[in-house]
Parts: C-alpha cells; structure tokens; sequence
C-alpha cells in the first residue's frame, strides 16, 4: 500500500517557483499590525484556484480557509495549521532586489515564507482532496508581532466554529538553524514575554549640591544591576528567567539632578511559575532598592504572551512525520526552550498541537538571527516547510480516522 508521503516532497519541489514569487510579493510590501490589506488580498488570489471554503477575520485581515476532504462528513477530524503574515517596524538593510519598499517596515521574522509555505501546502492537499479523511483548516493569521492576533480571532470563535479545531500545528523558520534541518521539543518551546516599566520619584536640585536633592539616577543604576543578581540567586536555574532592562531615562541638563526616571524591559520566563516569581521579584527589588534612596518607585507589569507549550504527544508524533518525511538525519531535538516569544501559545492554550522550526540558513553563511536588518533566508527550504505542513495533515486526519 503506497504511503501518503510519498512523492510529497517532490512535489513540493515542483511548486517552490509559485513559492518564492508570493514570498517576495509580500516581502517586498510589509504590512504592520492586525490590518494587512495588501497581503490579505496576495493570500486570497493565491488560494482561489483551489475551491477551498474562505472566511476573513473580523478585527483583523485573518483568513480562514477550510479544506474539506472527499472522506470527511459534515464534521470531522479538523486540524488547523496557521502561518502569520504582519511584518516588523524596522529598516532593511539586505540589499535584496525583493527588499521593503516600504522605510522603517521589514519582514525580518519569515512570516512571508510561513504564508508562501501554507500556500503551497494547501496546495499539495487539494490534489489529495479525494482521500482525505478529515478537515483542514488553514489560518493566514495577522498581528504576531506584539498585537496577540491569534488571541483576538480566538475571541472571535476561530477555534468553535464548525467545523471545530481539534488541534493546530505551526512552522517558524530559523534563519541561524541549516536550511532543512528541523528543531522541536515537547514541553515548553518558547518563552512567556512581558513588558515591566518602573517610574521613581525623587526630588530634583543642582547638580553642584546631590545632598540637597534626591537623585533617581544612582537608584536607576542600582535595580538594573539588582535586578540581574536577583535572577542568578532567586530563580531556579532550571526554570529561567531573563529579565533586560533595555531603556533608561532620566535628565535634562547637565547640571541639573533630575526629579524622575524610568526603566523599561522585559521579563522572559518559561514558566508560570517562574513568570509569577520574576513578577513578585521585580516588584521588590525596585521598591527596596528605590526606598533605600527615599525614593518611591511605581512598577507596572504587562502581561505578554504565555509560555508556548508543544504537547508532549503530539510533538512526538510530529517528531515521526517529519522523520519520515525529511529523514532522521534532519531532526534536530533542542535541549532548552527559546526565550523569544509566540502568540500561537494561545492555541496551544486551547488545543493540543506543536509548534517546530525549520532551519533557512543560507548555505555557505553564517546566518543572521531573527529581527536582524540584515536577516536572510534560503528560499528553498519552503518546500521542506510545505511538505510538512502537508505531511502533518495527512498523517494526522489518517491516525484520528483509524482510531474512531
């Protein structure tokens, strides 16, 4: 009996020239936030020859788009597979004949490539339509980058609405992992991102008599150092934390003692647990610290996004498709989570599913990290990417068809 993956990455080979056309089309118009006017209608015309059932996002420029399988009935197994698409507020600095025509606008995180790899999985399905024993769902999904897109389209029923979502599955290519070659884990993969601002009030004076004042600015220096050792002698080893403090502001002349500044960065964590120890810690050290100075010290913290959490079960299964598919040689088991972070832990949230990443380094190159200006990808890891998503659907609505 001939397996469903076969010839799979073949063909996705074949489809990798419409690939990297809707790629650069998108790259080369990034869009921000959760409104992608331009990129939602570059995901529309290029499903359309497909007869797939569309539906756009109401808050968002989301498109759901729902394959159903000549097997499946009126509801069946219903996997959801989701690419982003916003872009990040940045320059570009590649020098690309594709790059942004857009200043201060970039894709510079691969969304552009999740949303061409979605497509020609969608693709690869259609022409598998016919045994097909089960329900794709395809999610096109804005505002990744900070706007919790994926949290507002789950307030809006995404998952619920019938044909109901029984799990979800997602790439993120690497730009630092070799192309082809595919990093997961179960358990926590990413990490919780929060925002922590800390506002100290002092009294301001002449910079010749500090006495007479009550600097803020030596209080400022003392919780961005204190901070770092309450990381290294308050929080498990094993369950990190990374707390940055990545702006500092205070003044506005030299020989003035300002009356105020401000701290702002970020908490990552891999935990709830940790998350909630960083949150209580933060809090302490800048009050202590702020009160040893007779200053008083505001913290606010802003939740991010949570810990994204790949279920066990089936980040091993995801584990065997990809094997199968790619070659065991190509698997890549990572011993510590990312710290960055991802709103598809929101569905993860929700349902059980996984979340991998896909190696795009440029062969012979030492590879520049996400959100770097001068980030690149190896565009033919796309079919790689495509198969899989492919590949997951496949053998997923097939294993969930046997057991019932």
């Amino acid at each position: 009996m001939p397996d469903a993956l076969d010839g799979l990455l073949d063909e996705a080979r074949a489809l990798l020239p419409e690939m990297v056309a809707l790629r650069r089309r998108i790259h080369e118009n990034p869009e921000l936030g959760l409104v992608l006017p331009d990129t939602q209608k570059a995901v529309l015309e290029a499903l359309a020859p497909l007869e797939l059932e569309i539906a756009t996002g109401g808050r968002t420029s989301a498109v759901v788009a729902t394959l159903r399988g000549g097997r499946a009935a009126d509801a069946g197994p219903t996997l959801l597979l989701r690419a982003d698409m916003d872009a990040l507020p940045m320059p570009e600095h590649t020098g690309l004949p594709y790059a942004s025509r857009h200043e201060g606008r970039m894709h510079a995180c691969g969304h552009d490539a999740h949303v061409a790899m979605l497509v020609g999985a969608a693709r690869l399905l259609a022409r598998r339509r016919a045994e097909l024993p089960g329900i794709v769902k395809l999610l096109f999904q804005p505002g990744e980058e900070g706007f919790g897109g994926a949290r507002i389209l789950i307030e809006e029923g995404l998952l619920e609405a019938a044909p109901r979502v029984e799990a979800a599955f997602a790439i993120h290519v690497d730009s630092s992992l070799p192309s082809g070659r595919l990093a997961l884990r179960p358990g926590p993969i990413m990490a919780a991102a929060d925002v922590i601002s800390i506002e100290l009030e002092g009294r301001g004076g002449h910079a010749s008599m500090p006495h007479l004042a009550l600097d803020p600015i030596p209080a400022a220096c003392e919780i961005v150092l204190a901070l770092q050792s309450f990381v290294t002698r308050r929080i498990d080893v094993f369950d990190p934390v990374v707390i940055t403090v990545t702006r500092v502001q205070a003044g506005s002349a030299a020989n003035v003692v300002p009356a105020s500044a401000s701290l702002l960065g970020t908490i990552r964590s891999t935990s709830e647990r940790s998350r909630a120890a960083a949150h209580e810690g933060v809090r302490r050290v800048a009050e202590g610290v702020a009160a040893a100075h007779g200053l008083e010290a505001r913290v606010h913290v802003v939740p991010g996004y949570p810990v994204t959490v790949n279920d066990a079960g089936f980040a091993a299964f995801a584990r065997e498709v990809a094997g199968a598919l790619l070659g065991a040689p190509a698997l890549v088991d990572m011993p510590a989570p990312v710290m960055g972070a991802e709103d598809f832990s929101y569905l993860l949230q929700r349902v059980p599913g996984a979340i991998v990443f896909l190696g795009a380094r440029p062969p012979g190159q030492r590879g520049e990290p996400l959100h770097s200006s001068r980030m690149v990808l190896d565009e033919e890891a796309m079919a790689q990417g495509a198969a899989l998503h492919a590949a997951m659907a496949l053998r997923w609505l097939s294993a969930r068809a046997q057991a019932a």
